[in-house]
């Protein structure tokens, strides 16, 4: 058995999780998990008791969410230089876990019809929708990267997000969204990432 496991869905924010492995470089048995019947299987649910995509088990050590699993490969592979210095990583958490809680609650509330009441923003993290977009196009603009200079961990994270986010129509099509997602699709991981996981789509390993 490998000492790191992916259990993925192509057609899942797994494909976050694979970009972050295909960065590393890291050596990895991937399990593909179907939503009809393996991902709600009692050995899954040992793994993530929300039967949900994607987990990494490394190591013995099982981490699941999307952000915390790129912020987990960013330490645990330090040599790779995707996580900053430690008195360097103020925006790198700013926002990963910004995109990890208030714009996703933001983006996925919005898109199934909830929307709060104006009297009501204060029991949100993200207050409105168009506040919590209004600020990730201000972190993304600064650019290149969302702390900097520098692509780190949260890149993948924060760079999934807008970039299905602009596609599937879920988050605006505003110029500094798709000039931050047009740079990251150049990411040779990525490009990585995505063949393997469309060629898991191609075999319909994805129930």
């Amino acid at each position: 058995m490998s000492e790191l496991i992916l259990y993925t869905n192509p057609q899942s924010r797994g494909r976050i999780a694979r970009w972050a492995l295909e960065e590393v470089g890291a050596d990895y048995e991937v399990r593909v998990m179907a939503y009809a019947d393996s991902m709600k299987s009692p050995d899954y649910l040992a793994v993530n008791p929300m039967g949900k995509v994607p987990a990494i088990a490394h190591k013995g050590k099982v981490v699941t969410e999307c952000a915390a699993i790129c912020a987990y490969l960013g330490d645990a592979f330090a040599d790779k230089g995707l996580a900053p210095a430690l008195d360097d990583r103020a925006d790198y958490y700013r926002w990963l876990f910004f995109a990890a809680g208030p714009v996703e609650q933001a983006v996925t509330n919005q898109a199934a019809g909830f929307l709060p009441k104006p009297e009501q923003g204060r029991m949100f993290g993200y207050g409105n929708f168009d506040a919590a977009i209004d600020v990730l196009e201000g972190a993304v603009a600064k650019g290149p990267y969302i702390c900097g200079e520098k692509f780190t961990m949260a890149d993948v994270y924060v760079g999934s997000q807008v970039m299905w986010g602009t596609m599937f129509g879920t988050m605006p099509k505003r110029d500094a969204f798709v000039a931050y997602g047009e740079r990251l699709q150049m990411r040779e991981a990525l490009k990585r990432a995505n063949e393997l996981d469309d060629a898991l789509v191609e075999t319909n390993q994805i129930a």
